[in-house]
This record gives structure tokens, sequence and C-alpha cells, in this order.
């Protein structure tokens, strides 16, 4: 499961996807956004997917966002694989869903 937490320094290697944001600031909870971005991006209605807490804490992830938003700090990102999308969240309320085939391979 692809993971980092770093600040964005534009040096991603995963192609651009679908992007979309929430509001840390008014009380969104990322997990939330992230069922609904990726139910939209793989055009189902959201009950269908798996629950998020298989591949990720929502709570952990929640808290995260807020903690870091709530202190200022630059945004960080996390990684993970669901649904068989990339799902890349940042803590300053961005979500980047790439198809999870279109991963860059490393070369041996």
């Amino acid at each position: 499961m692809p993971s980092t937490d770093d600040s964005d320094n534009g040096s991603d290697e995963r192609p651009p996807g679908y992007v979309t944001t929430f509001d840390p600031a008014g009380g969104d909870e990322p997990s939330e956004a992230i069922v609904t971005a990726v139910a939209a991006v793989a055009n189902v209605d959201p009950l269908e997917l798996s629950p998020l807490y298989d591949v990720v804490e929502p709570g952990a992830l929640d808290t995260l966002v807020e903690h870091a938003h709530r202190i200022g700090a630059d945004a960080h990102q996390v990684w993970f694989t669901y649904e068989g999308f990339d799902v890349g969240v940042r803590t300053d309320g961005q979500i980047r869903i790439v198809d999870g085939t279109d991963r860059v391979q490393p070369t041996a």
C-alpha cells in the first residue's frame, strides 16, 4: 500500500487523475469526502463501496488533517489504495484519485 507523509514539493510521480477538495476549516471530514469522491469517479453509489476502514483508519485520517490544519502546518499528504484507485489526501483539503493501474512502475 503506497503511503507518504511529506510536504508536497511537486515531485509526485503519479499522473494528475481526478482532483477535488474538501474544507478542513469548515469541519468537512476527509474520510467522508474520500468515499464520496471515489464513488463519483467509479460511477457508483457510495454505499456500494467497501468500507474505508478496510484500508485506512478513518478516525485517524480525520484527526491527522484536523490537527495539521489547527496548528497551521504545511500541507502533508497520505496515499493509500482504495477500490482499485490510489487516493492521495492532503491536509490542506485536496484529494487526488488516480487509477491504480496507472502507477509508475520501477525500472529493473
